[in-house]
């Protein structure tokens, strides 16, 4: 029986052909010469019907590998390394068959839409992209694979995660209380400033002194003193008298010893201490100000959606809109034919009225659409990611989008947070329902 080298496609065609695993390492068993062995791309790992191949793991350590180097970290011992690249693998290769499972796939279609927009981000054309990665030492088709997984994987988890995550209003109103500030893009910061001066001749020992005073000094203003008084009782700065009052700075203006703490800080946040020349430092971020009020036009806008399917062409829900969009113009009234007619059912029970819209909140297409049309009047029929519409607009407004903006920008940090714990738990529960067997010995390790 000849078995040839041919990485890992073999052995995966055997194996999603229906060959149990356990009759491939059978098989691999009886290749009984050295050479024959030798040939063979020895399986390191199981994983449910599949496997993991050592020709594969090398490859995936060898694209690791210069992205270590380049972030400037120490390469962890090979037997390590190894042990690290696999356990990713095995994670991807779980996520692959889900994906399957589920019927999510990317095609090629999609897959070069999202290669054409990576490059249009970059500058670049396509073609620029290929030169740039293979000059760099990147197989393009190794990035365009990893491209590819990254797409599945993102898919699969907003179908199977995300859409299980829930952000409520106490949450928002909770992280707007202790986080509020940190979503402001800041313009301007207000610092006070208490100074424990050291002079430069002065002793180690004056030196430690000083630094236990200001520490202390820290530890009664974290439990609630008053940053005002204690500036005038104990500070030798030039504001003491002030209550270390510096004023207010615009962001480019703040001194370098504090740059990186004045983008950084809590509105009221007392700093650690800071050692200069001159002595300790010990800086609160009074206030902030942040952009101007976000002031946006938004749409009230409603819609009727048909939707393609195998029974449903484009032609069909093209003719079908066009003849709702005559009798809407003739007289017939836009809510009742909404109801009756469009497939977006969450806006359909409201007569297709979408509410208020600002810039953003819907896919390009429609909001192109949208943005064409004056008050009152009736879109040809186009089309989106969603299906077919006709939209009409029912009225405009300019709003100051501020608080709105915040809320939203809570609730996004808020749901960031609660899925990165939530796909590591769905990723363990993959591992935990999934035949895994690393087929790695010692002796492969080590070496």
């Amino acid at each position: 029986m000849a078995i040839t080298r041919n990485k890992s496609l073999v052995w995966n065609r055997l194996a999603r052909s229906g060959w149990p695993v356990g009759l491939l390492i059978l098989l691999s068993s009886l290749c009984g010469s050295a050479a024959a062995m030798e040939e063979l791309d020895s399986i390191v790992a199981v994983v449910n019907s599949d496997v993991i191949v050592r020709s594969e793991l090398e490859h995936e350590i060898s694209l690791n590998i210069p992205q270590l180097q380049e972030g400037g970290a120490q390469l962890p011992p090979r037997s390590v390394l190894e042990k690290q690249v696999l356990e990713r693998m095995i994670l991807k290769r779980l996520q692959v068959q889900e994906a399957d499972k589920l019927g999510i796939k990317i095609d090629d279609a999609d897959l070069t839409k999202a290669m054409t927009n990576i490059a249009a981000r970059n500058g670049m054309a396509l073609e620029d992209l290929y030169s740039t990665l293979e000059a760099g030492g990147i197989r393009f088709e190794d990035f365009r694979e990893d491209t590819r997984m990254q797409m599945l994987t993102a898919r699969l988890q907003a179908q199977e995660v995300m859409k299980n995550i829930v952000v409520t209003d106490q949450e928002v109103e909770r992280f707007l209380q202790r986080e509020g500030d940190s979503l402001i893009e800041r313009t301007d910061v207000r610092l006070s400033h208490l100074l424990i001066a050291v002079s430069e001749t002065a002793s180690n020992q004056e030196v430690e002194r000083a630094r236990k005073k200001a520490q202390a000094i820290v530890k009664k203003l974290r439990g609630g003193a008053d940053f005002a008084q204690l500036a005038r009782r104990e500070s030798d700065g030039r504001r003491a008298a002030e209550g270390g009052d510096l004023g207010w700075f615009a962001m480019a203006d703040v001194p370098s010893l504090v740059q990186d703490l004045a983008h950084t800080m809590a509105k009221g946040e007392i700093s650690d201490i800071l050692r200069s020349p001159s002595g300790f430092h010990i800086i609160k971020i009074t206030d902030v100000k942040g952009t101007g009020p976000e002031i946006v036009t938004q749409t009230n806008a409603r819609h009727i959606l048909i939707r393609t399917n195998e029974v449903v062409s484009d032609d069909d829900a093209r003719t079908r809109l066009s003849q709702l969009r005559i009798r809407i113009v003739g007289g017939d009234d836009f809510a009742t034919l909404a109801r009756s007619h469009s497939d977006d059912t969450g806006s359909a029970l409201k007569g297709g009225d979408l509410g208020w819209v600002s810039p953003g909140d819907t896919v390009p297409e429609f909001e192109k659409s949208m943005g064409a049309l004056a008050q009152n009047e009736v879109s040809q029929p186009f089309k989106s990611s969603f299906g077919w519409h006709i939209v009409q607009v029912v009225e405009r407004r300019r709003q100051d989008t501020t608080e709105d903006l915040l809320r939203l920008k809570a609730r996004e940090a808020i749901r960031e947070r609660k899925a990165d714990e939530a796909v590591e738990q769905w990723l363990r529960r993959l591992q935990d329902e999934a035949y895994i067997e690393i087929r790695m010995d010692s002796d492969e390790e080590d070496g």
